[in-house]
């Protein structure tokens, strides 16, 4: 039986590639480029919010709300783009193709949001979108193809690279907030952010030009088949990048409630295929999409209050943190380092827990649970320093508290951003698991933006204050543990409509 006998086989790998430390030669290549990438990505994300609030509103609190809403638009649709990016690499011009072009098209990006112009700072991010739905999925899927199908090196692999993005998103504000506070006359009370967008940009060619002259390592994995067309495909695919930047351009420029109202309609179509396809499967496939959709719509909730660090949090960390530290100021981006240093740190006791807990460690839905539940914690200890420990003379609220909100936060996301993907692949329709795939990304999406409209409301309409800030967050604070309870109350429900998938 052919199908019994690839199951019990492991696959080859594609190419026998020289190891170093261990593992194929190419993943040190990769994880530079995703290090590259990763610094470029996040070392723009803190700065965004903050910027626009600075140039388009010269410096006016009232500019934070809608700075938030587009933060949360932006988020969203970087998302978004990588459904797009993964069916190009798949279907139309290879992997490394895709990197490389993506690559060009966010350097590209990052360098237009330099220019002082609302409209030309808007297509730079749509710029960025497009670019970084064509790198993001691509670079991760490159990874896998270095491993043959059983090779037991293949999750101690992916724990490395997962690394490579931390360290890059790590390092990147502390540098690019140290270099807007000291270069071209920045000082901490006005950052220059455009060296921010500008040491982006270089990290970005610096990935491009690591991934150029290495790829040579692949041995041919990730290129497109023979006779695919070659460089014309490339040349469509960039012309309908190109057109889409403008659609994109749209989707930021319009309010945020309304992107919603699209994105939403979006996903209700993808759960309509998901669940048509499941009842034709069967009544264990049937439970078993129904099961992964519920934990979707507690996805949306995780993400919509746990994506406040280049919006809310960043706002009172500028406004309300006191970042004073005998004369030295706390860089208001350096926040932005703790949750990956937080996820460094705390993944490999987060494991461990796992595994020593055994035949009792927690079902998906009750690590979910438990995510959300840290993510609610977070919020009580932001209710509990605004409600007490704001100090009268200065109206700031001590420095370790905004610290541990992003620790907390982190500890959340290792209970519930690893196996989301995993859980997907194992309850989605089978013939139906990109599709599957899709509904976690655009259900993250949907949490994004909301993260941005949620972020709007806590500025409220004259900028954050103590009041404004300890309304929001305790809604977030109740919304987070009474979803996290109720998630853990319906867990046996979900588990048995999971038949067994652990």
């Amino acid at each position: 039986m052919t199908g019994a006998t690839d199951a019990a086989t492991p696959a080859p790998p594609p190419h026998q590639f020289q190891d170093r430390l261990g593992h194929p030669r190419p993943l040190w290549m990769l994880f530079m480029t995703e290090f590259w990438e990763r610094f470029a990505f996040y070392g723009m994300r803190w700065a965004l919010a903050l910027y626009i609030v600075a140039q388009f509103y010269a410096g006016d609190s009232a500019g934070e709300a809608p700075a938030s809403r587009l933060y949360g638009a932006y988020l969203a649709l970087v998302y978004a783009a990588a459904l797009f990016g993964g069916y190009v690499a798949d279907r139309v011009i290879g992997y490394q193709r895709s990197i490389l072009l993506g690559a060009v098209i966010m350097a590209a990006g990052l360098f237009m949001i330099v220019l002082p112009n609302e409209q030309m700072f808007k297509f730079g991010l749509a710029t960025i979108i497009a670019g970084n739905g064509l790198f993001k999925p691509n670079i991760s899927t490159m990874v896998g193809k270095l491993y043959a199908t059983g090779d037991e090196r293949r999750d101690s692999g992916f724990t490395l690279f997962y690394m490579g993005i931390n360290a890059g998103a790590l390092i990147a504000p502390v540098l690019t907030g140290w270099l807007a506070e000291r270069m071209f006359g920045g000082s901490p009370d006005m950052p220059a952010y455009k060296v921010v967008f500008i040491a982006s940009g270089i990290g970005m060619l610096i990935s491009l030009v690591w991934f150029w002259f290495g790829r040579r390592q692949l041995a041919g994995i990730g290129s497109p088949a023979e006779g695919s067309g070659g460089m014309q495909r490339v040349v469509y695919t960039l012309l309908g990048t190109l057109v889409s930047i403008p659609v994109i351009f749209f989707l930021l420029s319009i309010d945020a409630s309304q992107l919603q109202w699209l994105l939403t309609g979006l996903f209700v179509a993808l759960c309509v295929l998901i669940l048509r396809e499941g009842f034709r499967d069967g009544a264990v496939r049937r439970d078993m999409a129904i099961a992964m959709l519920i934990i979707f719509a507690f996805n949306v909730l995780f993400w919509m209050f746990f994506e406040q660090a280049g919006s809310s949090f960043n706002f009172l960390a500028q406004n309300i943190v006191n970042r004073d530290f005998g004369g030295w100021i706390f860089p208001v981006g350096w926040f932005q380092s703790v949750n990956s240093l937080a996820i460094i740190t705390l993944a490999p006791v987060v494991a461990w827990i796992w595994v020593k807990l055994g035949k009792v460690n927690p079902s998906i839905p009750r690590k979910f649970g438990l995510g959300i539940i840290f993510n609610g914690l977070a919020f009580l200890l932001l209710m509990i320093a605004l409600s007490s420990m704001v100090d009268p003379q200065s109206l700031k609220i001590p420095f370790w508290t905004l610290f541990m909100v992003y620790v907390i936060q982190s500890i959340g996301e290792l209970c519930l951003s690893p196996i989301g993907l995993s859980m997907v692949t194992k309850l989605a329709p089978v013939r139906l698991v990109g599709f599957g795939m899709g509904g976690w990304f655009l259900s993250t999406a949907i949490g994004n933006n909301l993260s941005g409209i949620f972020a709007s409301h806590v500025s409220g309409e004259g900028g954050m204050s103590v009041e404004s800030a300890l309304s929001g967050y305790t809604f977030g604070f109740w919304v987070l543990v009474g979803s996290g309870v109720f998630l853990f109350l319906i867990a046996p429900l979900i588990n048995k409509l999971m038949h067994g998938v652990k």
